[in-house]
């Protein structure tokens, strides 16, 4: 299975749209690999606050329209990162959005853990109560998002929910960069599952982002990974080592606490 991680970076003198549409541009040019993966809330910016209730939108609103054509023409399964979901009867959401190649919106996923503490998305936004896991022909991926990545029980809860890999998109910034690539290599090593972490580059509302998208295997070793600037990080991944992993190591089947 071949995945692309679409390092975005995010430019506040680019408008939402314009954005949309180039990075729908580059999920056309990951033609011929199975999954393309896009960062946390790229249309906005992750700590751009101020932007978030003039840009929230629906789930079937526009970056849905762009990102739906984009999987199609594509033929791929596309995570397309999350958006600032506006829900009609409740709050706001940070809301990842997963298409299959067909265009279809296989699945969303709410962020369950807010990060700000007091103030940004922590207050603004709602929490998400739902587990996510996607089922694709080679393998059944767990929807973490960002500040997730503390949680391991989250990511406990998505292997007994039979995930075999985990894709969290994220905004995560420079400035903890190193507990970024620790904590995915974490989640990796004690779920013998892969990890798909992809983050944004840039610096978007003063905050200067981590960059280092990383791809992490289940024995806990770095694939690949990305530099500071936007970029297409592209690996492949092999569905049995999951298998092989856990049978030749078979530390998940003794756990005791649950």
């Amino acid at each position: 299975m071949r995945a692309s991680l679409i390092q975005i970076a995010v430019d506040p003198d680019e408008s939402v749209n314009s954005r949309r549409q180039r990075v729908a541009s580059l999920v056309r040019e990951q033609r011929g690999v199975d999954l393309v993966v896009l960062p946390e809330l790229w249309p906005v910016g992750a700590f751009a606050y101020e932007s978030f209730v003039a840009e929230a939108e629906p789930v079937e609103g526009a970056t849905y329209d762009v990102m739906s054509k984009a999987a199609r023409d594509a033929g791929v399964w596309l995570h397309a990162g999350s958006i600032v979901e506006r829900d009609p009867e409740g709050p706001l959401y940070n809301t990842s959005l997963v298409f299959s190649p067909d265009g279809e919106l296989a699945r969303t996923y709410r962020k369950i853990h807010r990060f700000g503490f007091d103030k940004g998305e922590a207050v603004m936004m709602g929490a998400g109560e739902e587990l996510v896991t996607v089922r694709t022909d080679e393998l059944t991926f767990g929807l973490g998002t960002c500040y997730d990545l503390r949680f391991p029980e989250l990511f406990r809860g998505l292997v007994d929910a039979g995930a075999q890999a985990f894709v969290v998109p994220a905004g995560w910034p420079a400035r903890r960069r190193e507990h970024w690539t620790l904590l995915a290599r974490a989640r990796a090593v004690e779920n013998q599952a892969y990890v798909l972490a992809c983050g944004t580059a840039g610096t978007h509302a003063g905050v200067e982002q981590a960059g280092h998208s990383i791809v992490v295997d289940p024995w806990g070793e770095v694939l690949a990974e990305a530099g500071t600037a936007e970029e297409v990080l592209t690996v492949d991944l092999d569905p049995a080592k999951v298998t092989t992993t856990r049978e030749q190591f078979p530390a998940l089947k003794d756990r005791r606490l649950r």
